[in-house]
């Protein structure tokens, strides 16, 4: 019998469990709870062989030395939440769903920028409040004259590289990961992230979260946007810093921002949230129909896998 532990707090994965049946031919039981913390995670998945995760999840080095599951599958891109280097250590499986989602968070990124740009949350709140004023959002920027910046060049950047390259003047990223070729191939040019904050009218935040990027977007970040800036957050909302992106939409240079992520989610006392110049999505940029059937094939794929002692899929892998 493999035990499969579930903690599901975005709701992404209803029919798992059928789907694992359809797909494996040994005994497999399941257990259902979302936990947002270290003990509630271990009291919960207590000798579990596999953990199905979402983004919060805390599957930290004492989580995979207290349970010992044998396989974790982060129901999603990002494994922030998984101590990706205490697995190894352990010899513990690490995968997740690498592209299920490419096109839609490229497309609702895209959208996000076009919205910021030409304040489209200003003008809808501003006619739901019964006024028609076209001179109450700050003049907008011609893209076809401005800059895109990148923050992450990976997969999903990428995959809508020539959407933006198309609309824009110039496009410009910073991803220390990814060569100056591959790029090119794009029409994008590599840069420092200084370099691409001084150039960028339009800043968008593409990357994983990891040391390296946790607040990275900060207040100096932000004072080197050029005037009337916006600002896109696809990746994590822990990239920005949201008390400094809120002072800069207050004195400038930013002029509007568009998050599909935040520090906290949900928001709690977020000084971005409510705003006119600030429009946010609630997490939302992977969904689709086919984002959400290909998420749940991926994990009960690896599910099944685990079940039949097969081999875990290696383009799933992360450790």
């Amino acid at each position: 019998m493999v035990r499969v532990f579930v903690s599901d707090g975005m709701g992404m994965l209803e029919g798992l469990e059928p789907m694992v049946g359809e797909r494996s031919r040994g005994d497999v039981e399941f257990a259902w709870t979302v936990v947002d913390d270290v003990d509630a995670l271990v009291s919960a998945a207590a000798d579990a062989d596999v953990l199905v995760v979402g983004p919060d999840a805390p599957v930290t080095r004492e989580v995979l030395q207290r349970v010992e599951p044998a396989v974790v599958v982060r129901a999603g891109v990002g494994v922030d939440n998984v101590d990706v280097s205490a697995a190894r250590d352990l010899g513990i499986v690490v995968t997740n769903t690498p592209t299920y989602c490419r096109e839609e968070v490229g497309e609702h990124a895209l959208s996000l920028t076009l919205a910021a740009a030409r304040r489209l949350s200003t003008y809808d709140r501003e006619t739901r409040a019964g006024e028609w004023e076209w001179r109450t959002a700050t003049a907008p920027r011609r893209l076809a004259a401005s800059t895109v910046g990148f923050v992450g060049f990976g997969a999903i950047a990428r995959s809508v590289a020539s959407a933006f390259v198309a609309l824009f003047d110039d496009a410009v990223a910073y991803d220390p990961y990814v060569d100056a070729a591959l790029a090119a191939e794009h029409g994008v040019s590599l840069a420092e992230f200084e370099v691409v904050c001084e150039r960028a009218d339009a800043l968008v935040v593409f990357a994983p979260l990891t040391d390296e990027t946790r607040g990275l977007v900060d207040a100096d970040a932000l004072a080197a946007l050029p005037e009337d800036a916006v600002v896109v957050n696809v990746g994590r909302g822990a990239i920005v810093d949201d008390d400094a992106l809120a002072a800069a939409l207050d004195d400038g240079p930013v002029s509007a921002a568009a998050l599909d992520v935040l520090p906290t989610e949900p928001p709690v006392d977020s000084p971005l949230v409510g705003r006119d110049d600030v429009l946010v999505t609630p997490h939302a940029a992977w969904y689709s129909t086919e984002a959400a059937n290909d998420l749940l094939a991926t994990v009960a794929e690896t599910v099944a896998a685990v079940v039949d002692d097969d081999s875990v899929p290696e383009r799933v892998r992360v450790a």
